[in-house]
């Protein structure tokens, strides 16, 4: 896997490596694919990681260690989303919002989560660059992908929170295809963002905690 580790190309002055290319290439596909609510966003998504964690293993350890729980959380994605399939009018899953004890316990666990990743990193140097953002993005991106397993609509919300501190610290860490695929994310994210909350209108509520039958 030398290879994936090697230049493909130079963009604007900057080296752009194969696995980033690769790796991100296919998490755009898997995001396009999640906006279109389709079961193959979470093959994608496990693949996505695969080519990272294979790239990053053996010299970044940290960094395959994130991937190895993306793929984690993708095949937990596959499994919700395999239940809910056929839910919706269309046949695919059905999309809402969360209640609020949802939209707590994603927070704290978002929070939590940060700070504890962020000290791992803080402890264990070659885990990380940064470690602050570096563990935002990836706690961000694990809140995210599971709101998305649930088909609540805040998923998208949390991929606009990641990509706010994910293009900057992609470009300042050399990693110029992530920061530019994370432009692009944002672009994704607000058309599917608009396309989940419409169709969350569109289906039954649930109904709120603590109101009448």
């Amino acid at each position: 896997m030398t290879w994936m580790n090697s230049e493909a190309f130079t963009l604007f002055g900057q080296h752009i490596i194969w696995s980033d290319m690769i790796g991100n290439i296919l998490g755009l596909i898997t995001l396009a694919l999640g906006w279109r609510r389709s079961l193959w966003t979470w093959p994608l998504q496990f693949l996505s990681g695969l080519v990272l964690f294979a790239a990053f293993y053996g010299h970044l350890t940290g960094s395959a260690g994130k991937q190895a729980v993306v793929m984690a959380v993708a095949l937990y994605g596959w499994w919700q989303w395999q239940r809910g399939r056929g839910t919706a009018d269309d046949g695919r899953i059905t999309v809402r919002f969360a209640s609020w004890r949802e939209r707590g316990l994603m927070l704290a666990a978002a929070a939590v989560g940060t700070v504890a990743v962020a000290l791992l990193f803080t402890a264990y140097p070659k885990l990380s660059w940064d470690p602050w953002p570096d563990a935002y993005i990836f706690v961000g991106t694990v809140v995210a992908m599971y709101a998305q397993a649930k088909g609540m609509v805040e998923f998208w919300f949390a991929w606009l929170l990641v990509d706010l501190v994910g293009v900057p610290l992609n470009f300042a860490n050399g990693y110029a295809f992530s920061g530019f695929v994370y432009v692009i994310y944002g672009a994704l994210v607000l058309w599917g963002m608009r396309d989940w909350w419409l169709r969350s209108r569109r289906g039954p509520q649930p109904a709120l905690e603590g109101a009448p039958a």
